[in-house]
């Protein structure tokens, strides 16, 4: 039976929190594309912001798990 050190989940909670944020970076640009069209839809923009939000959600989430590893 193989034991994850703290090194290990660290590592793994690292790399989730990465993926996490390319997540966010790829949704703030879509707002970006749609803020810059002649006429934006509101509901997009909305969905985009909801879906940033909810990423933050998890990174604090990330976050509070590094800090209990630590």
């Amino acid at each position: 039976m193989t034991i994850l050190t703290n090194e290990d989940k660290i590592s793994i909670v690292n790399q989730h929190k990465r993926n996490v944020e390319y997540s966010k970076y790829n949704l703030q640009v879509s707002l970006i594309e749609e803020n810059a069209v002649t006429s934006p839809d509101q509901d997009a923009i909305d969905a985009l912001n909801d879906k940033i939000t909810e990423i933050n959600k998890k990174i604090t989430a990330l976050d509070a798990e590094l800090a209990s590893l630590s």
